[in-house]
């Protein structure tokens, strides 16, 4: 497969597409923003000192993507005839998630066009946001699919399942998952989140309050590195700790039905 922006030479170049036939192109892009529960509830009630955040970044989304050809040094300057830019406020993981599609009757494709959509949408979003949260983490833009064009279709194969991480045996050697309340007695839901999430493969778990040698953060990390030598990873590093959306530490005391939750630091430039 060669590459279409550079030429015998190996110098970049625009690819001349003057001789293409016209088609319809449209292409879908996505990415995420992940924020602390306290600033995604201060964004869904319009409390955020800036005003009116998701408006804001969908229109930058949509002026982003027609400016496309301005910001990638070797974009043609297209004609579009749509750009849409949505937002999905995602309360169990704490991030919006901010999708854009494109589309034309053209010579070449949108891919980048809805790509800098969404990248500029999660700018936006950061920079409405900043004030009261520095440490949010964009991540994850890709492209979802894109039709049209001489390469043909595309669709972005869905992420395997990531393997569970075992709180404990259920009847019959069955593994038990627990989210809340399903172990059927007094427990305790942990959430990885962000890159920890991605490393461990769990998203949200619970666990037993009788499991807890002592009824702390310390406990707890013990507790989970006997179910699965993987949680050892809460030790490395400078992993974050949240308990009921509070920062807290080892000796912060943990209760059936507390929420904490497991992060690495993150930053938001």
């Amino acid at each position: 497969m060669s590459l279409t922006h550079l030429n015998a030479r190996g110098e970049a170049h625009m690819v001349d597409v003057g001789d293409k036939p016209e088609s319809r192109r449209e292409a879908s892009a996505s990415g995420v923003i992940r924020m602390r529960p306290a600033t995604l509830a201060l964004l869904a009630d319009g409390q955020l000192p800036k005003g009116d955040v998701l408006a804001t970044a969908r229109i930058a989304g949509i002026q982003a993507a027609k400016r496309t050809h301005e910001l990638i040094p070797l974009c043609h300057a297209l004609a579009l005839s749509k750009v849409s830019v949505d937002f999905e406020l995602d309360e169990a993981e704490s991030c919006v998630r901010v999708s854009a599609s494109c589309r034309l009757t053209g010579r070449t494709g949108v891919e980048m066009e809805a790509l800098t959509a969404v990248s500029v949408a999660c700018l936006t979003l950061y920079d409405m946001c900043k004030a009261v949260d520095k440490d949010m983490e964009i991540g994850a833009i890709h492209l979802d699919a894109k039709t049209g064009g001489k390469s043909g279709d595309y669709r972005r194969d869905a992420p395997a399942e990531p393997a569970p991480i075992v709180t404990g045996e259920g009847e019959a050697g069955e593994v038990s998952l627990g989210a809340r309340c399903a172990l059927g007695e007094p427990c305790i839901l942990v959430k990885c989140l962000a890159e920890l999430r991605e490393r461990l493969g769990v998203g949200e778990v619970a666990v037993s309050v009788d499991h807890l040698e002592t009824a702390d953060v310390a406990g707890l990390k013990a507790a989970l590195k006997a179910m699965d030598p993987r949680f050892a990873a809460l030790e490395e590093g400078r992993v974050l700790c949240a308990v009921n959306q509070v920062m807290a530490g080892n000796a912060t005391p943990l209760t059936a039905e507390d929420e904490v939750a497991f992060f690495p630091p993150v930053t938001g430039g």
